[in-house]
Parts: C-alpha cells; sequence; structure tokens
C-alpha cells in the first residue's frame, strides 16, 4: 500500500450519481456494461464502463444509485471513453461488487 498525503486525498472527488442508461460492450475484452450515470446537475451524465456482469443484470442496475470517482482525466476502452470510475470491491473469484450508498441521496452529492 502506498500512503497518500491528505492534500492529494483531497483532491478524489467521489460522488453519488445514479444510473440512468445501459447498453451491453461486446468491444470489451472482458465482458462489461457501458453506463451512463446522473451525477446531478453541476455535473451532468457521465459515461462509464463497468465490469460487473456477473453480478448484475441491466434491469438490476437501471435507477441504482453508485459511487463515482468523477474527476478521473477521461480513459480510452477501445472505441468507447470512459469519463468516470464506478467503485467497486472485487470478491475472490473477480466478481465486482458495487459500492453504493445504503440510502438515497441528492445526484452528485460528495463523499465526505
Amino acid at each position: 500500500m502506498t500512503d497518500i498525503s491528505w492534500e492529494e486525498f483531497q483532491k478524489i472527488e467521489i460522488r453519488v450519481g445514479t444510473i440512468v442508461e445501459i447498453k451491453d460492450f461486446p468491444d470489451a475484452i472482458k465482458p462489461a456494461y457501458k453506463l451512463k450515470v446522473d451525477l446531478g446537475e453541476e455535473i451532468g451524465i457521465k459515461q462509464s464502463s463497468a465490469q460487473i456482469t456477473d453480478l448484475y443484470s441491466k434491469e438490476d442496475l437501471i435507477g441504482r444509485q453508485v459511487m463515482v470517482v468523477a474527476n478521473l482525466s477521461p480513459k480510452k476502452i477501445g472505441p468507447f471513453t470512459s469519463e468516470g470510475l464506478i467503485t467497486g470491491f472485487y470478491r475472490n473469484n473477480n466478481d465486482v461488487v458495487l459500492a453504493v450508498p445504503e440510502k438515497k441521496v441528492k445526484n452528485g452529492s460528495l463523499l465526505s
């Protein structure tokens, strides 16, 4: 583990957003979805790719709130550009369990 300073940590914006659109991502090397996430009025809708197909169907995800690292530089994933990182935890078999707020909060809320 690498330590970071408090100042470095304060630069990371983890925000809550609601998944508003989901599409399959057949061009991905590992099975994934292309997601659009509403991060509130200030930020708007951002797109991201997530390798969560093992545990979540598209129907499970629409309308679900997730925690997103919203201020990462865009990352090109094949023909797709990811504008944020949907957070989650790997289980022993490498399935990803989403990190989500326990109760509904306003889209764009910043993790404190």
